[in-house]
């Protein structure tokens, strides 16, 4: 079985907040293309993202995993069941996708893996989850999933420099 490193409590509190986040804000559309949770979530990403650079995939697995159950039980405190449901089901296909794509990448030019990961694993967060979360209640879902999925693709290009800054010269070469 595996260890969690000392410090994986740091990024599953912030994707289990992010989510709680996040599934509280798509409740506010701003339009029909848009809703306020398409600002906060591309953070998981960057803390995904930022654990595999530093722990290796397997950690990142393992806080995703831990970061699952917290979003989970915070966004069913706080939240409607349905979104808490779609957001989890999202949430777990999405980050482990983006760990494979990450860590298939992760030796290449520096802002290769977190750019094409998120993109890719983004793209199905947001069909996955405004699908299941949305999909037969008259809301406009599909024009709101196009609209997070084009915020996730500005905000993944806004926090490439932060990932630099953050994750320095911490390169974790071995694939786990």
């Amino acid at each position: 079985m595996q260890k969690f490193s000392p410090y994986i409590g740091i990024p599953v509190m912030l994707m289990g907040l992010v989510v709680m986040l996040s599934n509280l804000l798509v409740t506010f559309p701003i339009n029909d293309w848009l809703t306020w949770g398409a600002f906060s979530y591309p953070f998981c990403f960057l803390v995904n993202d930022l654990t595999n650079r530093y722990y290796g995939a397997k950690q990142a697995r393992l806080a995703v995993y831990a970061g699952f159950i917290v979003g989970v039980f915070l966004s069913f405190l706080v939240g409607d069941a349905r979104i808490a449901i779609a957001s989890a089901i999202a949430f777990l296909s999405a980050q482990l996708l983006d760990i494979a794509i990450f860590n298939r990448l992760r030796n290449k030019i520096w802002w290769q893996a977190p750019l094409f990961s998120t993109l890719i694993a983004s793209l199905l967060d947001s069909l996955l989850f405004f699908s299941l979360a949305f999909a037969l209640t008259g809301l406009p879902w599909f024009s709101w999933a196009l609209g997070d999925f084009a915020v996730k693709i500005a905000m993944g290009l806004c926090l490439l420099p932060l990932f630099k800054i953050l994750a320095g010269k911490q390169y974790v070469l071995k694939n786990s």
